[in-house]
């Protein structure tokens, strides 16, 4: 006997490689329903290259009775008010948004990371997927700090426009073709031109209230998300920046630890964790770029040197695709993770 599954938000980019990842790795679903806003109601999503077309389902009447997983990708606004609607009904809710990652009684899970937090999901029946920039570097993180012990990060990262949806691929590919064909770049969803450009902003600018003033939500996020899912004790200062490539978060990382760790082993605690695969060879491509990463469930770590200077400082190049290992594989993998531990079915 397999699972019923419902994907919240199926029409969206996210949404969409959620019903993919299900498909490829064959999650053991007798039922899986694609369920968006009222407005996609006729439409039909593919289920992964399985042939099957399934017909959307509207969020607003949806009964979730008798579905074991919710796999929400549809933003904070329906999260607010259909998860909770979800999880009363017996239902058990993984949602992508930013909702919930921060209350107490919610688990914010990364599996190759904090695979325990899971059984805390049983308050309130929600389990948090954190944001994508915080998934890769976590999974990075967690080896070096199980080894040595982290500090503190501070890291720099480049992330895709995927992020911010299929309006924002839309406008780097319209501003593109704008600058070829010289026609005006006109910013929508951005504040300013995408193409052929790098903007240090994403998401809102926070007050003196919130203890980051100057720093973005985006940013803010990473420190504090980090801290739920790693170690509270590890320090994270972020620079969070938005580039002109499609899919594919990037980041710079520096990393001050407790002890000494020498780059040999730290390069072979690497190339054993879980989820991360080093391509670290010190010539020209010997690394790898969003490019190469698209596509793909590992977290690519590259670049691995000492710093000079800090004692103890690593550095290091990490790459995901962020539609992946950043959002949806993410809440497959706790769906795995929340059927081995708690529901056993399959």
């Amino acid at each position: 006997m397999g699972y019923r599954i419902a994907v919240v938000g199926a029409t969206g980019n996210v949404g969409r490689e959620m019903l993919n990842i299900l498909a490829e790795r064959q999650f053991p679903a007798d039922e899986v329903v694609a369920v968006a806003s009222s407005r996609s109601v006729g439409s039909e999503v593919d289920y992964g290259e399985t042939g099957r077309r399934l017909r959307i389902r509207a969020l607003e009447h949806f009964d979730f009775s008798g579905f074991d997983i919710a796999l929400f990708a549809a933003g904070s606004g329906p999260a607010r008010e259909h998860a909770p609607r979800a999880a009363a009904a017996g239902c058990v809710v993984i949602d992508n948004s930013s909702l919930f990652r921060m209350e107490p009684d919610v688990p914010l899970i990364v599996p190759e990371v904090n695979p325990e937090a899971i059984d805390g999901y049983v308050k309130r029946r929600i389990i948090a997927n954190p944001n994508c920039s915080t998934a890769q570097l976590v999974v990075a993180l967690k080896p070096l700090h199980d080894a040595a012990r982290i500090r503190r990060v501070v890291v720099a990262t480049y992330q895709s426009v995927s992020g911010a949806g299929k309006a924002a691929m839309d406008e780097l590919f319209e501003q593109t073709r704008a600058v070829f064909v010289g026609d005006p770049r006109e910013a929508k969803v951005f504040p300013k031109s995408i193409a052929f450009n790098l903007i240090p902003h994403i998401d809102q600018f926070m007050g003196p209230d919130s203890g980051y003033d100057g720093y973005t939500r985006e940013e803010w996020k990473m420190a504090v998300e980090t801290a739920k899912i790693l170690d509270p004790d590890v320090q994270v200062t972020a620079t969070c920046v938005r580039v002109p490539v499609f899919i594919g978060h990037s980041e710079a990382v520096s990393v001050e630890l407790e002890k000494p760790l020498s780059v040999a082993r730290a390069r072979e605690i690497l190339r054993e964790a879980p989820g991360v695969l080093l391509v670290d060879r010190r010539e020209p491509g010997g690394y790898v770029t969003p490019a190469e990463c698209a596509g793909e469930d590992a977290t690519f770590v590259s670049r691995l040197r000492r710093d000079p200077t800090v004692p103890n400082g690593l550095c290091f190049w990490v790459v995901a695709d962020n539609l992946r290992k950043g959002a949806a594989l993410n809440a497959v993998q706790i769906a795995e993770l929340l059927g081995r531990r708690h529901l056993r079915k399959g």
